[in-house]
């Protein structure tokens, strides 16, 4: 009977270990911004505006920060998209807006987006009064 004991207590340790480490395990989402990323073209372009996106997920939680600058005007939202490079494509995460360079916040990814992530199919877009559609733009990828 203690041998028994003794091994349910060693298995309930090592799936507590296990639980732990898958805990406190973390991915870096990264993204440099420039303005000849954005699909479609902006409006009104400003090779010179540039920025950058860095992300901790752990577990379903992104906390992020954002900053950027030389934009064509204020920045009126940023959000994370779902779409290959070249590719434009729907809002995912909305990460602010108004935005202010930079700002930091959480949002919250599920499975399909963590999966969108590692085949490459997530992008950070800034956008302006005067492009709309989106002013700069980075793929994710792991940093």
């Amino acid at each position: 009977m203690k041998k028994l004991v003794a091994v349910i207590a060693l298995v309930a340790a090592a799936v507590s270990a296990t639980a732990a480490l898958a805990a406190a395990h973390s991915t870096v989402w990264t993204a440099a911004l420039s303005s000849g990323q954005e699909v479609p073209k902006q409006a009104v372009k400003d090779t010179a505006a540039h920025g950058q996106f860095k992300g901790t997920l752990k577990g379903s939680k992104l906390t992020w920060k954002l900053t950027f600058a030389k934009l064509t005007g204020p920045a009126t939202a940023a959000h994370i998209h779902m779409a290959a490079k070249g590719k434009s494509g729907k809002v995912v995460v909305p990460l602010c807006g108004p935005c202010k360079s930079g700002q930091s916040g959480t949002a919250t990814i599920s499975k399909a987006l963590m999966t969108a992530f590692k085949k490459h199919l997530l992008y950070v877009n800034v956008h302006t009064a005067k492009n709309p559609n989106g002013e700069i733009r980075g793929q994710l990828a792991a940093g």
